[in-house]
């Protein structure tokens, strides 16, 4: 379970979310500019609300009013960015053990293999970066954030880098994380078809507020090219 209940000044802007998810994935959807990747970074830690709480399952990691706020580090959740930050001078291999190690976690060969089969990276691992296509990548960054064993993985945008055609390319494999992974997703995304596919909860954002939460028929309807 998340439950987010912050606002948070940025300027001239403010952010005001309010919502309790039980969803395997929760879907932040709104047009660019709406407050998505602000929300996602409070969640993540990386910024601090100026009032409220977040809190997963039994674990609160901000409360204002108790003065908590659990280091980014210690709130063992993944994050997985628009451009998917690899490691230039690193093979796909030790890409993908990055996080594990950082996080000072025992070498688990049965999850590297399931994540590795699940994610359809296996025989990617001699590759720098430089030599992978942009969906590959992504499926790369997706994989080194599991292998951290986050209890929460968030993904801002993952999808908004790439062309249709990689689009297409990458969107099972994201089902496959939602069906077979078993970690609780937040996905960030401006495209309602994305969402569609993937999120079982929807929080609607517009102007640094949510304006509803619920299920994916809050969606707006797709336009027909007929």
């Amino acid at each position: 379970m998340l439950r987010v209940d912050v606002s948070k000044k940025l300027g001239e802007f403010a952010v005001e979310a309010r919502f309790v998810s039980e969803g395997r994935v929760t879907g932040l959807f709104g047009a660019s500019g709406a407050g998505k990747t602000s929300l996602i970074n409070m969640i993540a830690g990386l910024l601090r609300p100026d009032r409220g709480v977040i809190a997963i399952d039994d674990e609160t990691l901000d409360d204002t009013t108790a003065r908590t706020h659990v280091a980014v580090h210690r709130r063992r959740i993944g994050y997985v960015f628009q451009d998917a930050r690899l490691f230039p001078h690193l093979n796909v291999a030790q890409n993908l053990d990055y996080g594990r190690r950082m996080n000072r976690l025992a070498e688990d060969p049965a999850q590297h293999k399931r994540v590795t089969d699940l994610l359809d990276i296996g025989g990617l691992l001699d590759r720098r970066p430089a030599k992978l296509s942009g969906g590959e990548r992504q499926r790369v960054a997706l994989g080194r954030a599991l292998l951290a064993k986050p209890r929460l993985l968030l993904l801002d945008e993952p999808l908004g880098s790439l062309d249709e055609e990689r689009k297409i390319e990458i969107l099972p494999y994201l089902v496959r994380l939602r069906d077979e992974a078993g970690i609780p997703m937040v996905y960030v995304s401006h495209d309602a078809g994305e969402l569609r596919q993937l999120a079982t909860q929807i929080a609607m954002l517009k102007r640094g507020r949510v304006v509803a939460f619920g299920g994916p028929e809050l969606l707006p309807a797709a336009v027909s090219t007929a």
